[in-house]
């Protein structure tokens, strides 16, 4: 029987007949732009994240765009992030007219370094990007030291870890400013596309909630050349569902994440797990030498696998007047190599779990 990586249909299921009232709730209400439902699930993401206000956004890499606009980076800037991390993150910083300046990753974590990000500063650095990765925070407190050394911002790339934690403290909320995603395939996706932007600061938050409509408070005064990108009553609606139920599927992906610790080859390296840290597993990513045959196996007993940021952004065209080379980063080159993502999703039974283990072990064979 084949497995997915994921199961969208299968989440939804569970809560299909709650979604499908909610929706056909807005669509016969009349407001399906910025209603009720996109502010109570601000309100609701923001309390479930512990930070002052949140802001819904059209997508993840316009909550990262308009974060990094919030806090006036542009040309001339730089911005310190990771290459190993999907393109949007390094995209919102060029789309403001900044420079990103790539550090290399922690060998376990594959999160940033914090050394790195201390090496790369410059009188021209204004913030730090850092990326939680598959549903891992990134080394935040080490990272937060950096920046206030230097009186630099932090705006968390959360994407991939909605519910993760760091010493008690919820993703999305460890920098200035976090970002989300609510792409279909996240922990906590909507069905179609929706982000969103918190914040610790009143006034931040509320120079988010400007630039999301075109840079005005009402409608009338345009202070700011702002942005067209709004999270819509549909999609909220669905996520404030979504947003009861997340911590259950989260932890159900954990004990998927046990099964495979304990099933798979000796020699496979697992996700890393640092103390006072929970991984949400929006991805389970093995790494191994040999990763190619182990996909190629996973494949042909129809068990669904896909490696991540095979070219990371260092090295992708658009970024090529940077003038980085293979070599320049090594554990970046390495996980870009060696990574493999595993079928990950709440629905994944323990013999599932075997089928797949059987077939990374079968690739090694």
């Amino acid at each position: 029987m084949a497995v997915g990586l994921m199961d969208i249909k299968g989440q939804y299921a569970e809560l299909q007949d709650r979604i499908e009232a909610a929706v056909l709730a807005v669509l016969r209400s009349g407001r399906v732009i910025l209603g009720p439902n996109v502010k109570g699930f601000e309100d609701e993401a923001a309390a479930f994240l512990g930070t002052t206000g949140a802001v819904g956004v059209a997508n993840g890499t316009d909550g990262l765009t308009i974060a990094l606009r919030a806090l006036d980076v542009g040309p001339g800037d730089e911005v310190i992030t990771v290459p190993f991390t999907f393109y949007a993150t390094p995209e919102a910083i060029a789309q403001t007219g900044a420079r990103p300046v790539f550090v290399d990753i922690l060998p376990d974590t594959l999160t940033m370094d914090p050394a790195a990000v201390e090496a790369a500063v410059t009188s021209r650095t204004r913030a730090i990007m850092p990326v939680d990765l598959f549903g891992l925070p990134c080394a935040a407190d080490a990272i937060d030291a950096v920046a206030k050394a230097h009186g630099l911002a932090v705006i968390e790339d959360a994407c991939q870890a909605w519910g993760a934690t760091y010493d008690g403290r919820r993703a999305g909320g460890l920098g200035d400013l976090g970002v989300f995603s609510f792409f279909p395939t996240k922990n906590l996706g909507g069905f179609g596309d929706g982000g969103l932007v918190t914040g610790h600061s009143e006034a931040l938050v509320q120079r988010v909630r400007e630039l999301r409509f075109h840079g005005s408070k009402d409608k009338k005064t345009f202070t700011d050349i702002g942005f067209n990108s709004r999270l819509d009553e549909v999609q909220a609606a669905i996520l404030r569902l979504e947003l009861e139920v997340i911590d259950e599927w989260n932890g159900r992906r954990a004990l998927v994440a046990e099964w495979y610790d304990e099933l798979l080859p000796d020699e496979i390296v697992r996700p890393a797990v640092p103390d006072g840290l929970t991984h949400v597993y929006h991805l389970y990513v093995i790494r191994h030498p040999r990763r190619d045959d182990i996909a190629a196996a996973c494949r042909e007993r129809q068990v669904d696998c896909a490696a991540y940021y095979t070219t990371p952004a260092h090295l992708q065209p658009a970024f090529a007047d940077l003038g980085h080379k293979a070599g320049d980063l090594p554990h970046t080159d390495e996980a870009a190599a060696t990574n493999l993502a595993l079928p990950m999703h709440p629905n994944l039974t323990r013999e599932q779990v075997a089928e797949v283990a059987a077939a990374v072990a079968a690739g090694l064979a």
